[in-house]
């Protein structure tokens, strides 16, 4: 797929919500495995 421009991009050809919002819960799950983690091991 080809973008035209950044916004483009960012839009996802109008699927860009459950891209980013996808993006940002595998982040966060991502994020909270580590700090759980790092805790667990600090004890």
């Amino acid at each position: 797929m080809n973008w035209g421009s950044l916004s483009d991009f960012l839009a996802m050809g109008g699927y860009a919500l459950y891209v980013w919002g996808s993006y940002g819960v595998a982040a966060l799950c991502i994020a909270a495995e580590v700090f759980l983690l790092i805790r667990k091991s600090s004890r």
